[in-house]
């Protein structure tokens, strides 16, 4: 992911409860004008459901 951090993703995530389904961890982000290119990564994560902000930062990040 070129240009994109995990402090990218959790800023634009700010405020959504990270123990959730993935399109109900990023609808908060979207509806908040958060850059589309930072919500796409998460909106496609192989994974349904995360169980906090390590769970998902993983998921993004290390299978990249």
């Amino acid at each position: 992911m070129a240009g994109m951090s995990p402090v990218d993703v959790r800023k634009a995530l700010k405020g959504a409860d990270h123990t959730a389904g993935r399109d109900d961890l990023v609808a908060p982000a979207r509806g908040d004008g958060a850059d589309e290119k930072v919500v796409d990564k998460p909106s496609h994560a192989g994974t349904e459901r995360f169980d906090g902000p390590d769970d998902l930062q993983k998921d993004l990040f290390d299978n990249a």
